[in-house]
C-alpha cells in the first residue's frame, strides 16, 4: 500500500506522534510513521468519522 499520507497535525521537526493514513477497499487503515512495518489499525469510514468527531469534541478518556 503505498498511498499513505501523514496526519495534517503532524508537527514539522516533532515525529514523536505521527500517524498515517490510507484509505484502501472503503477502509481506512492507520499507523504510526515511525513503525511503518508494525501493527495498524483499520476502520470503517463511517468508524473512521466517528472517531474523528469524538477527538475533535475531546469527547474521549484519552491519557495526555
Amino acid at each position: 500500500m503505498s498511498n499513505w499520507r501523514k496526519s495534517s497535525h503532524s508537527g514539522g521537526g516533532n515525529d514523536d506522534a505521527c500517524v498515517e493514513l490510507a484509505e484502501l477497499g472503503g477502509r481506512v487503515w492507520v499507523r504510526d510513521s515511525k513503525d511503518p512495518d508494525g501493527e495498524r489499525l483499520v476502520f470503517g469510514r463511517e468508524a473512521f468519522g466517528g472517531l474523528l468527531a469524538r477527538l475533535k469534541r475531546d469527547d474521549l478518556d484519552l491519557p495526555r
